[in-house]
C-alpha cells in the first residue's frame, strides 16, 4: 500500500536534492552582495549550462546552432561580471554557481523523469532539502523577528502563486509562448532595484543581459523545433 515512496535511485534524488540547494544558497548570496539587475541577469544563463551538461552526461547531441547560442552566452555573462575583475567582487561568482547547479538539477530531473513519477520526485527533493536545512540549524541559527517572519510569509506566498500561475500558463498556452515572457523579470529587477536601493544598472549590465537573453532563447527555440519533430 505505502510504496509510492520506493525508489531504485535514491543517489540520484540525493544529488538533485543537494545540487538544488547549493544553487539556492549561491543565489541568495548574490542576491545579498550583488545589484539585483546583474543577479537576474545572470540566471538567466542556466539553459547555457544545461546545455553543455547534456553533452557531457546525457551524450546528447547538439548543433551549430546551440554552440552558437552557448558562446553568445559566454560573451554576455562576460560583459556582466566585469566588475569582478575590475573591482575585485568575487560574489559575482556567485549567480554563476547558482546556474552550474541549476543544470545539474535539471540534467538528474530529466533522467530521473524516465523512470520515477513526478510526485516521487517532488517529495524526495522536499524532504531532503528539510532534513539539509536542519543540519545547517547548529551553525549560526537566529530566530527571526516579527519583520523577518513577515517577510518570508510573503516570500512564500508569492513564490506559491507564481508557480501555480506558472504553471497555469503553460497548461493553457505553449511553452514556445511563456517562456519568453520570464525575461520580463529583467525589467522589473531594474525597477525595483531603483526604487528600493537605488540602483542603477551599468551599460555593460544591459548589453550582456541582453546576449545572454538571446543566446537562452535561441536555445529554447530549438529545443521547441527538435520535439516538435520528434512528434511527427
Amino acid at each position: 500500500m505505502f510504496t509510492f515512496y520506493k525508489t531504485k535511485r535514491p543517489w540520484l534524488h540525493a544529488f538533485r536534492a543537494v545540487t538544488g540547494s547549493l544553487a539556492i544558497i549561491a543565489l541568495f548570496f548574490g542576491l545579498r552582495e550583488l545589484p539585483l539587475a546583474d543577479v537576474i541577469s545572470l540566471t538567466f544563463g542556466g539553459p547555457i549550462f544545461v546545455t553543455i551538461a547534456s553533452i557531457i552526461f546525457l551524450s546528447e547531441k547538439v548543433g551549430i546552432k546551440r554552440w552558437s547560442a552557448v558562446f553568445l552566452g559566454f560573451v554576455g555573462m562576460i560583459l556582466i561580471v566585469q566588475p569582478a575583475f575590475v573591482d575585485l567582487n568575487y560574489y559575482y561568482i556567485t549567480p554563476i554557481i547558482f546556474c552550474i547547479f541549476f543544470a545539474c538539477v535539471a540534467i538528474s530531473v530529466r533522467s530521473l523523469s524516465k523512470t520515477e513519477p513526478i510526485y516521487r520526485i517532488a517529495i524526495y527533493f522536499t524532504v531532503l532539502n528539510c532534513l539539509l536545512g536542519l543540519a545547517t540549524l547548529p551553525y549560526g541559527w537566529v530566530i527571526p523577528s516579527k519583520g523577518d517572519i513577515i517577510i518570508f510569509i510573503v516570500m512564500g506566498v508569492c513564490g506559491s502563486i507564481g508557480n501555480l500561475l506558472l504553471t497555469q500558463s503553460y497548461r493553457i498556452s505553449e511553452a514556445s509562448l511563456v517562456t519568453p515572457i520570464k525575461y520580463i523579470s529583467l525589467v522589473l529587477a531594474i525597477v525595483f532595484g531603483f526604487l528600493i536601493w537605488n540602483e542603477v544598472p551599468k551599460i555593460l549590465t544591459l548589453l550582456g543581459a541582453a546576449l545572454v537573453i538571446l543566446s537562452s532563447f535561441i536555445i529554447f527555440v530549438r529545443e521547441v523545433r527538435l520535439k516538435k519533430k520528434l512528434l511527427l
